[in-house]
């Protein structure tokens, strides 16, 4: 079987000869097949096998990596990166490997995706053991430096998900979980920075944020272990107490003083009537989720 990924949008064919707003309204109706894809109950299914996985990898001192070559490596870095800000983990925690190392990021490395040996190798690099999980990501299913990483994971006993855009995947067949997204051709063909580099995106998002939201790391839909490394996130840390507590600015001011700059703790502190050490130490004690330490404390 061809690979979709490849094959040529019949809805674009004259798409050089198209005005501006045709070939824009043109794009934005092919991006809009992507999250419908996305929803089908198989992939869903895929995406749900490999999250709870990471779950209980992560919370067995496990590690994430995503690992991939030109778009799919990128988007796996960017999805890796963000979590630490997002959700204060420490940055071994989730990691990207791309094809090619950093350089690969901003340029093109010529032949870096084509070699099994170093996908391997650069889990090797990072210690890779039994207890971390590999996604592999390739839009065409086909990369040989993700089947490597992939292989190498499952000879050490890690585990393994493979995400792609393509039905039957070669990578597919070398993970434990195959996600695929087909999301049929592109517009300009082969440029799968576009809608498959779209429902990967998509597709990470879905796999951190519910990993994320699985270890405590969001009270109600608040992203309570923010990381205030800046002026507007130290702003948001403040409000999160406040649309969590009910508290005043000037109250969430404090309590995120005396928390020592900790949303998550000042809000135990809050709803708790505690002081920080008790807050810190119940969460603890509660795996990091704020309801069960509000609730234990309130036993």
């Amino acid at each position: 079987m061809g690979r979709v990924t490849e094959g040529r949008n019949a809805k674009s064919m004259h798409i050089d000869t198209m005005s501006t707003l045709e070939v824009l309204e043109l794009i934005n109706r092919e991006d809009q097949q992507v999250p419908k894809v996305i929803s089908d109950t198989e992939v869903i299914k895929s995406i749900r096998a490999t999250v709870d996985i990471i779950v209980d990898c992560l919370k067995n001192n496990g590690r994430l990596f995503y690992m991939g070559a030109g778009t799919s490596g990128r988007l796996g870095v960017l999805d890796a990166a963000e979590c630490v800000p997002t959700y204060g983990t420490d940055p071994e925690l989730v990691q990207g490997l791309i094809a090619g190392g950093s350089e690969a990021m901003l340029e093109a490395v010529e032949g870096a995706e084509d070699s099994r040996q170093k996908g391997a190798e650069d889990l090797k690099n990072h210690n890779l053991s039994s207890r971390d999980f590999v996604v592999g990501i390739a839009a065409s299913g086909t990369t040989p430096y993700v089947i490597g990483g992939l292989d190498y994971a499952k000879e050490i006993g890690a585990h393994t998900s493979a995400l792609s855009c393509n039905k039957d995947s070669l990578i597919g067949q070398h993970a434990e979980i195959s996600i695929e997204a087909v999301v049929g051709p592109e517009v300009v063909t082969g440029s799968t920075r576009m809608k498959a580099g779209t429902a990967e995106k998509l597709i990470l998002n879905m796999i951190s944020t519910t990993s994320m939201i699985k270890l405590g790391k969001v009270y109600g839909n608040l992203m309570v272990d923010v990381k205030a490394t800046n002026v507007k996130l130290v702003d948001r840390a403040k409000r999160i107490i406040c649309e969590a507590t009910g508290v005043s600015k000037e109250d969430a001011q404090k309590y995120y003083e005396e928390s020592r700059h900790n949303p998550k703790v000042a809000i135990v502190m809050i709803m708790g009537n505690c002081n920080y050490e008790m807050a810190r130490n119940i969460l603890m004690k509660n795996d990091g989720f704020i309801a069960k330490a509000i609730k234990s404390l309130n036993n």
